[in-house]
């Protein structure tokens, strides 16, 4: 998927989420109820993503977004991290086949040089792997921070206008847009956090600008395809109106029905 994509707000949606972006949450907490280390709930969340993956591409979404480590994240325990960077490492070695199989696109988004080579490369492999797959696309952010990822996009802008390329008054909302990470992917139409949370901890802040919001009290290794049709379904109950009136929203409804 390589569209470019407006930054305008739009004036309306279908009942299927085009974009779904996740935060995976409460993988330490399900294992500490299980007198687990954290360690445990991080890869019992492996079968949560998989389940989510499988539901999302059957229901028709384009593009899964899941925020797997957060710019923040480097603050756990040092134990942790480096369990997280092994699991991760593995889940690519083990599970990129099996998304190319299925003809998904992986993406990977975030700041990759704090990761070691060996992940980068990897990184680098499997997104080379399924590169013309045309499938669902599966975006992993990865040392990703909503943050770090408008100063990135602003920094090319003032590169760009510093070289004479262009005036500043050429820089638009579309041009910021399409320098940040995911500026060619339609913006999520729902954000889902798990366990119980009810905040968006610095996740894709330019794109959820207009998401609808679910906070499911669920831990995410139990996030399973039964909850993740119960967030579908309550999406599709929305009515988006995009700064619109419920009657003028009847209105379009009544028209697109003649």
């Amino acid at each position: 998927m390589t569209e470019k994509v407006s930054a305008e707000i739009p004036v309306s949606a279908d009942s299927r989420p085009r974009h779904v972006a996740i935060i995976m949450d409460g993988n330490n907490r399900w294992a500490k109820e299980r007198r687990l280390n954290g360690v445990a709930g991080h890869k019992a969340g492996v079968d949560a993503v998989k389940a989510a993956v499988e539901t999302c591409a059957r229901e028709g979404v384009e593009v899964l977004t899941l925020f797997a480590f957060s710019s923040e994240n480097w603050r756990r325990p040092k134990d942790e991290v480096t369990a997280l960077m092994k699991l991760f490492l593995f889940a690519l070695e083990r599970e990129v086949r099996k998304l190319h199989r299925n003809d998904i696109r992986l993406r990977i988004i975030g700041d990759r040089s704090a990761f070691n080579k060996p992940l980068q490369d990897h990184m680098a492999k499997a997104e080379e792997l399924t590169r013309n797959n045309t499938g669902m696309t599966l975006v992993i952010a990865a040392n990703y921070g909503g943050h770090w990822d408008i100063t990135q996009a602003t920094r090319k802008v003032a590169e760009m206008a510093k070289s004479g390329e262009l005036e500043p008054s050429d820089i638009t909302d579309n041009l910021i847009q399409q320098h940040l990470s995911l500026g060619s992917f339609p913006v999520p139409d729902l954000m889902i956090r798990t366990a119980g949370e009810q905040r968006i901890s610095n996740f894709m802040l330019w794109h959820l600008a207009y998401a609808e919001l679910y906070f499911s009290p669920v831990y995410w290794p139990d996030f399973k395809e039964d909850e993740m049709r119960k967030a579908l379904q309550a999406y599709a109950g929305r009515q988006r109106r995009f700064g619109q009136t419920d009657d003028q929203i009847a209105a379009k409804s009544s028209l697109s029905e003649e």
